[in-house]
């Protein structure tokens, strides 16, 4: 069975509660309605027995009231839904005064004259015609000590007629209701659940070709926002990914068809025709540099893919930067010396940090460094202590880089001159391999230079001070 939309459901719900609320608020008002007519009854009844009891005040004995009883019957008379009857409880087989038509079950008036107290008692009783009545009864004193009881009963036709009304009118009105608070409900779930048609239109039309698409935030409800919000940035963060392994791709491709297709063509050439052992050596060689170079490619490639990937975090552990830029400096001394160039290193600075990956991000920046250091000047490694960060420093003198360059520098295959990298054997990955260093440190790398000028590029770490070592992915759901 195909299950329920989220409209429908959400609309059986809404239309059920407000059903719910609906009867709930007809039950409470027929309840207060009933008790506020009970109410008005007994207050009329206990207005009209004060007047009875003032007006028997006037009567010495109980035989007076047979005698002359235009006083009581004056309290009533007009009031054709009032019924008065009066008893002398030394004598029940007949009333003192009876007058009314409504009333009329004798054994009723005997058994609440006998029950009758000093206070008022309220007592209900249906005829045989099915007539309600409310009846009060109360013991009054002569003034010659003799008491009487005083029934006085109201018809309760009227508000039984006004009930019934509100009943029957509650019973039409009702459904009506029912089927207005439906009809809202869906159109109400419809207008809320609209901003999820938009969700599911833009879904539709991403694709790993085209990830340009956004959703709308305006007027859309909070807790949509926020929602709409998280989707765009991912979104965002795909779209950049895709483009990036994209480019990547064809960066790939085209640095690894140079190398493949020089093999080749050699090896076609070489293979034409018969040629001296020294020429087949010759071009064995120049093979072998260009394997090697297509071997670095992919050695950096896979350095790479292990330091952007979040599987690749390792525990970090205290780094002294001043140690690892001098096993740096002393690594590339004889380098150095060919060029006639000098290395110093000034400043000392630690942080956290994984001690193979730092000491190949500056050895990145310093092969770079001698690559580009003419003959007979210095390089110089800084580093410097500021506010919540420590910085190392390589600068070196040069033909600087010129400002267009500088924002692509940090690009995997990016190379200012194309020609003299390849000829030196670079693979365009050398600073690429230093910004996710970085990135993965949570620092960033930095260069700056002027054509003719120094290029300093600048390596930002975490300062040491109020950190602590985080753990790899692996220990966090170890310990989790």
């Amino acid at each position: 069975m195909k299950p329920a939309s989220l409209s429908m459901r959400l609309g059986l719900t809404v239309s059920i509660l407000g059903a719910l609320l609906v009867v709930l608020l007809a039950v409470l008002a027929f309840i207060a309605l009933s008790h506020e007519l009970d109410t008005l009854s007994k207050s009329s009844l206990d207005s009209k027995m004060q007047q009875i009891e003032h007006s028997l005040s006037s009567y010495e004995k109980p035989s007076d009231i047979n005698a002359e009883p235009h006083a009581l019957l004056d309290q009533v008379m007009g009031h054709d839904n009032l019924n008065l009857t009066l008893y002398d409880l030394k004598n029940l087989r007949s009333p003192l005064l009876k007058f009314g038509t409504g009333l009329t079950d004798p054994r009723v008036e005997l058994k609440a004259a006998a029950s009758a107290i000093d206070q008022v008692s309220y007592s209900r009783s249906t005829d045989a015609e099915g007539r309600h009545f409310l009846t009060a009864s109360r013991l009054i004193r002569l003034p010659n000590g003799t008491s009487v009881a005083v029934l006085l009963s109201i018809d309760c036709a009227n508000d039984d007629t006004l009930l019934s009304a509100y009943l029957r009118s509650t019973i039409i009105a009702l459904p009506l209701l029912l089927i207005l608070i439906g009809i809202s409900a869906w159109a109400v779930v419809q207008r809320g659940l609209a901003p999820l048609r938009e969700f599911r239109k833009v879904a539709a039309m991403i694709s790993a070709q085209d990830l340009s698409h956004r959703l709308s935030v305006v007027k859309m409800p909070q807790e949509l926002s926020e929602l709409a919000h998280g989707i765009n940035f991912m979104l965002h963060r795909l779209d950049g990914d895709v483009q990036q392994l994209s480019q990547f791709s064809d960066d790939l491709a085209h640095e690894l068809r140079s190398p493949i297709t020089n093999l080749m063509g050699k090896a076609q050439v070489t293979l034409s025709r018969e040629r001296p052992a020294e020429e087949y050596k010759a071009v064995l060689e120049s093979c072998t540099e260009e394997l090697g170079r297509v071997t670095r490619i992919v050695s950096d490639m896979l350095f790479l893919a292990q330091v952007s990937h979040p599987a690749a975090l390792v525990p970090f552990e205290t780094i002294a930067l001043e140690d690892e830029a001098l096993k740096v400096v002393d690594l590339f001394s004889l380098s150095a010396e060919e060029k006639r160039i000098s290395l110093s290193v000034t400043g000392s600075g630690s942080t956290l940090g994984d001690r193979l990956m730092i000491q190949r991000a500056i050895s990145n920046l310093m092969s770079n460094a001698i690559r580009h250091c003419p003959p007979g000047q210095a390089i110089s490694v800084i580093i410097e202590n500021h506010a919540g960060e420590v910085s190392l420093l390589v600068g070196n003198p040069g033909a600087g880089i010129e400002p267009q360059h500088l924002t692509h520098l940090f690009d995997r295959f990016y190379r200012v001159d194309t020609s003299r990298s390849r000829a030196e054997g670079g693979t365009g990955l050398g600073l690429a391999i230093v910004r996710s260093i970085m990135s993965l440190h949570q620092g960033s790398a930095e260069v700056q230079s002027l054509p003719g000028s120094v290029t300093v590029f600048r390596l930002v770490f975490p300062n040491l001070d109020g950190q602590t070592p985080w753990p790899s992915k692996r220990q966090e759901s170890t310990a989790g």
